[in-house]
């Protein structure tokens, strides 16, 4: 109802209001069941949570409606009008660009919305029912005249009739077609209230500070002449609120019944007291609230105890006042019985509220400042035989629960309320919004027999939500370190500190504290769990104190800085034990200065924070940044090491205007009271002005270029882009925010005007080329609010705050799994409708792998770990032939864990059958067809693949993993006639062709990439794989297949390069029925065989070219006048973009280089040109070296394409180059080899170059194999130096576990082989070569991991220590040093941790053995 203070003057009167409800008329036919099921109430989190905006502190900034079966409410908060119709579900929000609402009204009979902004009156009426998309539009509207000033009230009356309060009380007709002015009547005092009764008959009206309530009685209906009659109510103050008695139903004719409340703290009952009083209003009760709470009281009713006996306390001075209506009361009674228990305690409170019922009263429920509560009755309301049993106690002096989430200092505040039953379970009956003019609504349910118990309790309102926010749009949100609090700015200067505040069921933002700083802000820090705000200004910064609900300035600090301040932050201490920060800015000119402040803690109250200036500190860059922002430590604690390197964190990121990319990192010595900064990480991404980043202390960074609405990922530490997209037009990116699960795994929120996009991260996929982002939910605030996102930010939990107008959205970790974008990932769960965790469901796209995983068994094929790969298989088919859904699959399928990483034991225990295999539904015996990998065993298990669904596969991977047993079955029967290498290409190769057939190959280049061509290259089976490629292709391939499996490129044996070349030139020519020789013309000139190519010609008397063909091949093209008629006739060809024929006849002329540019250039096929140049003048001629290093390898720089780096070194017989370009930058051996675009190619690097495929980790197994390979190679393998190997191999480890093949990667770094390198003085023994002919020349060799320096000192100290550490021969089970690298590993990523929720009891048994 409203509130008052019995001790305030008559000035603070405006704020109290009357909210009333009736009594239930027909309480007494209420029953009670025997029996009834107690259903509990919903306990799953709510995925979202809305703050719709500051409501305005007046008394009708609320308004609520029961319209078509839809309970309906909605508020005013500055310029917008927000509709909802549940505690989280916002409707519709409207936003009005002539001013601020300050008035709402709704007409339950229509739906229709009348709002008050200044002198302006806005009617808006709901569409769209029927088509399911309810939207309320602008109807009518009108002005008041200039004398009448500003809105104060409405009311609705009968049909489209509103009453306006303002300087005059008027009449409008609101029809769409006609808005009239019916009755308008100047008032003395401005209208404060102004209500029309239930009837339209009556109203009731009151100007501020009012003593006489005014009764306007309407003498006419219908007819154009309005007219109304008035009296007078007088009372002894000023009143400060009024309410009509409700009906039932509105057709219901009932008496009317007035309430008032006054500053006295009396409530009064005006009532028509003799049937022929129509109009006339008599008192007929005067209640006093005041005294309705007692001073005396028991401790049971502050919730304490329940026993104690009882004790003086102050009496509140404020009181807060609702009654229950009618209808109201029916439906929350209704709603007890039918939700009511079966014990004794419920079954009395259900009786006790029939008893009450029965006497058709009507309830007022009275509050103090503390939240205790008293409860009355009044009955026969209207009798003139008043008797003093008409009011009575039914609750006296016992804890409501009101205050819950309340803040201590905002206790005081006006409260207007909001009664309405509701039919929903999880509301309990009741609902009431209990409006608090410090800017929030509290939404509280009860059951109204547990309100209504005069026995104590607890509590027993029950918080369900909180509305509230800004005035203004919101601009900027800053959160604490540890993403506890959070403070919002509106572009008004409106700052707000919000803390989380869980509930039943809900996790919803409370105002803490709001700051009034003197002048504009211009940046924000929040610290101390949101007790401390330090802001920026433009000359100094400002401590405050956010613990109140006023914010209070402490201590206040001046500065002086030279250049543009980019960033405001908050370094990471190394003892957060100190209660103390440091708090830089810096600027543009790389220049800042650092403030410390000293908090205290909550128990030392009588202390107070200091701030003052610590240091100005210079980072020594030349160079302007263009952007310098912190490091977004979500995920992370807040706290530091002691040291400054690069394992450190980072706290900062800049980038300049020409996209230099480079991380910092900071630590505070409080000896010497200095900042030092460290440069770690950098990365050139040639993003020109670029216009958002933002980074994570996990090493990624996202960047937007200049046109905002391209999109890169970075993952600074290793300089790789591993994302870039590029959205539509008009789609802008407005903000950046990032997110880290437990286990380090990195979320992205991409703000948009009206929608922000999360993506997660992926495995890196190498084989397939798949993305290594992907969208996976998408948050759409359009249906929310017309405004567009201002900024957001997430919280510690994974909870996404999202600013957009007044408004704050605040979004959970819950994602349904009907959204578009999970189904698309084509992942968990399978079953419709089902809720996932964010973090689980990214744990579940980004975590290990189980060994069965397509990815899991290619990257086994590649380390040559056939035999583990087909007992995988072989397992997989037994679990899968007694699956059920019901019992887990093991994800090691049985395997001992060791088997992975220990190479010396895999081959025994392979070799003996597992006793656990098949340990619920063992049908195998010993004699079982069935029981070793074959074909036979391949195809069953390809079988079950298609009809049996495997946990943490989806649907295209499920595919692929049958194609992969398919092919291992085919390339089994070939393991005895290839080698290891061979048997790599052969698989990858069937693979293709398999997935080529089925359509799923998507590759960009339509063939195996040059990985696949590289390990062909090397093989020593090559005879037998052009057999196995040409029998693929049935006897019949053309270049375009020849091409696809790089036939060309990794054939060394330059007569068999000829021989493949003519054969392919006779399929050309016989590809067609007609027989064209224009089609093998430039195989067989490759060839010089000019006259096999006429012959050719003589038979085609159907070509038209025929005649002049043949009389042009007649002549002799080693005479220099047909060499150059012949490249005039390809410079023709050219123009008629004929460039396979044109460069034929560039053969034809001796022109090779000018055909290979052909090739290269215009037909866009490389390894056309290369093939030439093999057939043409083979291996060792000239023009194919220069082609080599003019245009492949500088090409190979450019991609960063080490695969094709190392074939074209080795084809120029430079393999120390060749074992190099693994490892080694490529513009470096360029420029060393003397190449001419090396410059160009390191200075103008293609955007491939820079993604995460350009790091394969399969070269480093093509590193080991080529390092000892020879020579020459060990020549190359000495001039890498040990730290550039050891950093390789961390690097490689650290690939895996972004692929999830966390498994490969401890065996990578438990097994590695570091080869001694040959030391300064040291002879060779029977005058050999280093490293050739016998194991004495590798001065040791070592299988285990040693830590490797920087810097390598090759003085005498150092170099007797490394024969010392020589003469040692440390065996593979020396996990001590494994565990410290392994744990060196997973520093850079996610924490010492081999497995996720996926992990079976086997693997975590492995991990504590680790």
């Amino acid at each position: 109802m409203g509130s008052f203070a019995p001790t305030q003057q008559d000035v603070t009167a405006t704020h109290a209001t009357v909210e009333i409800i009736d009594a239930l008329p027909a309480a007494a036919n209420i029953r009670i069941p025997r029996r009834r099921l107690q259903l509990s109430s919903c306990s799953l989190m709510r995925s979202k949570a809305v703050l719709p905006g500051k409501p305005q502190a007046t008394l009708q900034a609320v308004c609520t409606g029961e319209w078509g079966r839809r309970r309906l409410i909605a508020y005013v908060a500055g310029e917008t009008l927000v509709i909802l119709e549940g505690v989280e579900d916002v409707l519709q929000t409207i936003y009005h660009e002539g001013g601020e609402l300050t008035v709402v009204a709704i007409d339950e009979e229509s739906g229709k919305f009348a709002v008050g902004s200044r002198n302006e009156v806005l009617v808006y009426g709901p569409t769209g029912m029927d088509q399911g998309m309810l939207r309320w539009v602008l109807q009518s509207s009108f002005k008041l005249p200039s004398e009448d000033g500003e809105v104060h009230s409405l009311s609705w009356g009968s049909g489209d009739e509103v009453l306006v309060g303002s300087n005059s009380l008027s009449l409008w007709e609101t029809a769409p077609t006609k808005v009239r002015t019916l009755w308008r009547k100047p008032v003395a005092n401005p209208i404060k209230l102004a209500v029309f009764s239930y009837d339209a008959t009556l109203v009731a009206s009151i100007g501020a500070y009012d003593r006489l309530v005014k009764v306007w009685e309407r003498l006419s209906f219908g007819s154009e002449d309005v007219q109304f009659g008035y009296s007078y109510l007088p009372h002894p103050r000023s009143v400060t609120g009024l309410h009509w008695r409700q009906p039932f139903h509105r057709e219901e004719t009932i008496d009317s019944v007035l309430f008032t409340l006054c500053v006295d703290s009396i409530l009064r009952v005006w009532a028509q007291v003799q049937s022929q009083d129509q109009g006339v209003l008599h008192l007929w009760a005067a209640i006093d609230l005041g005294s309705s709470i007692p001073t005396p009281f028991t401790e049971a009713s502050t919730g304490q105890n329940y026993t104690s006996p009882t004790k003086s306390c102050d009496l509140s001075t404020t009181r807060h006042a609702l009654i229950l209506d009618s209808r109201v009361f029916t439906g929350a009674a209704e709603a007890a019985v039918r939700t009511g228990g079966t014990s004794e305690k419920q079954l009395e409170n259900l009786s006790r509220l029939t008893d009450v019922a029965a006497r058709n009263p009507e309830i007022v429920v009275v509050f103090d400042e503390k939240g205790r509560m008293s409860a009355l009755g009044l009955d026969n309301i209207g009798n003139k035989n008043q008797k003093s049993t008409n009011v009575f106690h039914i609750v006296t002096g016992e804890t409501s629960g009101l205050m819950a989430g309340v803040m201590p200092s905002d206790r005081g505040t006006y409260i207007h309320f909001s009664v309405f039953s509701s039919k929903k379970q999880e509301s309990g009956g009741l609902v009431i919004l209990s409006h608090f003019f410090d800017g929030q609504i509290y939404w509280f349910d009860t059951r109204l027999d547990e309100l209504l118990d005069p026995t104590p309790q607890k509590q027993r309102l029950k918080l369900r939500g909180i509305w509230s926010g800004h005035s203004g749009s919101t601009k900027t949100l800053v959160r604490t370190a540890e993403g506890k609090a959070v403070l919002s700015s509106t572009e008004s200067g409106e700052h707000i500190v919000w803390s989380k505040l869980r509930m039943k069921g809900a996790v919803t933002l409370l105002k803490q504290s709001e700051i009034s700083p003197p002048d504009p802000v211009l940046r924000a820090i929040v610290m101390d769990t949101g007790r401390l705000v330090l802001t920026m200004h433009e000359k100094y910064v400002i401590l405050w104190g956010t613990s109140r609900g006023k914010a209070a300035e402490i201590a206040r600090c001046g500065y002086s800085l030279e250049g543009k301040v980019l960033s405001l932050l908050l370094l990471p201490e190394s003892d957060d034990g100190l209660h103390t920060f440091h708090v830089v800015a810096v600027t543009s000119k790389m220049r800042g200065v650092t403030w410390e402040v000293k908090s205290v803690p909550e128990s030392q109250k009588s202390s107070t924070p200091r701030l003052r200036q610590y240091c100005e500190f210079d980072l020594g860059e030349t160079e302007e940044h263009h952007l310098l922002l912190a490091v977004d430590p979500v995920g992370w604690t807040a706290t530091i090491g002691g040291t400054l390197d690069r394992f450190s964190r980072e706290v900062v990121t800049s980038i300049t205007p020409s996209g230099f990319l480079r991380s910092w990192v900071a630590r505070v010595n409080l000896e010497t009271s200095e900042v030092h900064w460290l440069a770690t990480f950098s990365a050139e991404t040639s993003i020109h002005l670029a216009s958002l980043m933002k980074s994570s202390s996990v090493g990624k960074a996202a960047i937007v270029g200049n046109s905002r609405n391209d999109l890169s990922i970075w993952a600074t530490r290793s300089a790789t882009l591993e994302h870039s997209i590029e959205f539509e037009n008009h789609e802008v990116i407005m903000d950046l925010d990032w997110a880290c699960t437990p286990d380090s795994q990195s979320i992205l929120a991409v703000g948009f005007p009206h929608r922000v996009l999360l993506l997660s991260q992926l495995r890196y996929d190498y084989l397939q080329g798949g993305p290594s982002w992907a969208p996976i939910c998408e948050i759409k605030i359009r249906e929310y609010t017309p405004h567009p996102i201002g900024d957001s930010i997430w919280l510690e939990d994974g909870g996404l705050i999202i600013g957009a107008g007044n408004q704050l959205h605040l979004r959970t970790r819950k994602i349904e799994s009907e959204d578009g974008l999970i189904q698309s990932l084509n992942t968990y769960p399978r079953h419709k409708g089902a809720i996932m965790d964010l973090f689980d469901l990214v744990s579940h796209l980004n975590g290990p792998v189980p060994v069965y995983h397509p990815q899991f068994l290619q990257q086994c094929i590649l380390c040559g770990r056939a035999k583990l790969v087909e007992r995988i298989l072989l397992n997989l088919h037994k679990e899968l032939r007694s699956y059920h859904e019901e019992i887990p699959l093991d994800n090691f399928l049985g395997i001992p864990p060791e088997v992975f990483y220990d190479l010396e034991n895999e081959k025994g225990v392979l070799e003996r059958r597992s006793s656990n295999i098949g340990i619920y539904f063992d049908n195998y015996s010993s004699e079982d067809e069935l029981s070793t990998f074959g074909e036979t065993l391949a195809a069953s298990l390809c079988e079950l693949l298609q009809k049996v669904p495997i946990p943490h596969l989806t649907g295209s991977e499920q595919m692929n993993l049958a194609s992969i047993t398919e092919c291992v079955a085919q390339v089994n029967k070939h393991r005895r006639s290839i080698d290891e290498n061979g048997a790599r290409f052969l698989l990858f190769f069937k693979q293709f062709i398999l997935r080529k057939d089925r359509r799923l190959y998507t590759l960009k280049e339509g063939g195996l990439s040059w990985r696949e061509i590289v390990w062909a290259f090397h093989s020593d089976s090559q005879e037998i794989l052009v057999d196995l490629v040409n029998t693929t292709h049935k006897g019949h391939m053309l270049w375009a297949g020849a091409r696809a499996c790089g036939l060309f490129m990794w054939l060394r044996d330059s007569e068999s390069v000829c021989k493949q070349w003519e054969t392919l030139a006779r399929n050309h020519y016989t590809q067609t029925e007609e027989r064209n020789p224009i089609h093998c013309t430039l195989h067989y000139l490759a060839l010089k065989k000019k006259n096999v190519l006429v012959g050719l010609w003589r038979i085609a008397h159907w070509n038209r070219e025929q005649a002049t063909t043949l009389k042009f091949l007649s002549n002799n093209f080693d005479e220099p006048r047909w060499r150059t008629a012949a490249k005039k006739n390809a410079f023709a060809l050219l123009g008629k973009q004929r460039y396979e024929y044109a460069a034929a006849f560039f053969l034809l002329a001796d022109a090779l280089k000018d055909c290979m540019n052909v090739c290269f250039n215009q037909l866009k096929d490389p390894q056309l040109a290369i093939a030439v140049a093999r057939v043409y003048e083979g291996d060792e001629g000239l023009v194919l070296r220069e082609f080599m290093m003019e245009k492949i390898l500088p090409m190979a720089c450019r991609e960063g394409n080490r695969w094709l780096a190392t074939w074209a070194f080795w084809m120029l017989k430079r393999k120390d180059l060749a074992v190099r370009a693994i490892v080694c930058p490529l513009h470096t051996l360029l420029t060393e080899l003397g190449t001419t675009d090396a410059a160009s190619a390191a200075a103008s690097p293609a955007p491939e170059s820079r993604l995460y495929l350009a790091s394969d980790p399969a070269l480093i197994i093509l590193y080991k194999l080529l390092r000892g390979k020879s020579t020459q190679t060990l020549r190359g393998f000495e001039k890498i130096s040990p730290a550039d190997e050891f950093e390789f191999v961390m690097h490689t480890a650290r690939l895996y576990d972004r692929m999830g093949c966390d498994l490969l990667a401890l065996e990578l770094v438990k097994n590695w082989e570091f080869l001694r390198k040959r030391l300064p003085g040291d002879t060779l023994r029977n005058g050999m070569e280093w490293g050739v002919g016998r194991t004495d020349g590798y001065r040791g060799r070592r299988n285990s991991i040693l830590t490797i320096e920087d810097e390598i000192d090759r003085r005498g100290k150092e170099r007797e220590r490394e024969r010392e550490r020589g003469r040692r021969r440390w065996g593979g089970g020396s996990l001590v040093l494994v565990l410290v690298l392994w744990r060196e590993l997973c520093r850079w990523r996610r924490g010492w941790a081999l497995g996720r929720r996926w992990l079976s009891p086997r693997r975590v048994c492995f991990r504590n053995r680790i």
